[in-house]
């Protein structure tokens, strides 16, 4: 599911679930273990997260949030999923190295809340952001609302999250939403050049600055709790159940 790539001051984690790095409790388990891999490794300077697949992170796992619906307990034992999801991006996002999501195709729901949980975020011009749960019935429930909000203005967040807009990387640098586009031929190249740079950084000074501006907006601990009760109305919803079902039966 990951390939881990130890390389000194920097380590590259490859997301390998076909087709499209789905994120599953299994995904979820198997990023936590790895990251406790990582973490007595007092050298990490840069986690350089990437994809071999098509798409970067495609999100939730559909099948495994349809399969919560005819649980007599479903509502809750979604909520305890995404209680997971929160787990995982929260602590992606405090580790002390810098965090480089590199997006050569879809980061959609899930998967660009994943993306939006690394410090820095470079991507392909043809790659589809956005956060589109609506159309489920749902809410980007995994810190979406909040990281997103904070990172670009409710302006943006609002275009992305209540318009339901997916937009290329081109426009996805130009709102803010990630920091680098560059042509897909060029962004392995430019990936990592730009993780070499910094790995060339002093780790200390790197860690301590990280910390410094995490102290900005940290009050989103009530937002995150609000997330998780939405995420366990709406799944309970026939609307949700029924949007979910239809996006799935082409598939099956």
């Amino acid at each position: 599911m990951f390939k881990v790539e130890d390389l000194g001051a920097v380590v590259r984690v490859t997301m390998q679930r076909a087709p499209v790095n789905a994120i599953s409790t299994e995904f979820v388990a198997g990023f936590m273990q790895l990251l406790d891999g990582l973490a007595a490794k007092t050298d990490l300077t840069v986690l350089h997260l990437r994809s071999d697949q098509k798409a970067f992170c495609a999100g939730a796992d559909l099948a495994q949030v349809q399969s919560c619906f005819a649980m007599d307990n479903g509502a809750e034992m979604m909520r305890q999923n995404i209680r997971g999801f929160h787990a995982l991006f929260d602590r992606i996002e405090a580790l002390p190295g810098v965090t480089l999501a590199e997006i050569g195709g879809s980061a959609l729901g899930g998967g660009f809340e994943l993306a939006l949980s690394c410090d820095l975020r470079m991507v392909s011009t043809s790659a589809k952001l956005g956060l589109p749960e609506a159309k489920l019935g749902l809410i980007p429930g995994a810190g979406g609302t909040q990281r997103l909000t904070r990172l670009c203005g409710p302006g943006t967040a609002a275009r992305i999250i209540l318009g339901c807009d997916v937009v290329d990387g081109t426009t996805a640098c130009q709102l803010g939403m990630v920091q680098w586009a560059v042509a897909p031929e060029k962004l392995a190249q430019e990936a990592q050049a730009l993780v070499q740079r910094i790995a060339a950084q002093s780790a200390p000074a790197l860690q301590l600055a990280k910390r410094c501006m995490a102290q900005v907006g940290r009050l989103a601990a009530e937002g995150f709790d609000a997330e998780l009760n939405g995420i366990h109305t709406l799944v309970t919803t026939v609307e949700a159940q029924t949007r979910v079902k239809a996006f799935l039966a082409p598939r099956n």
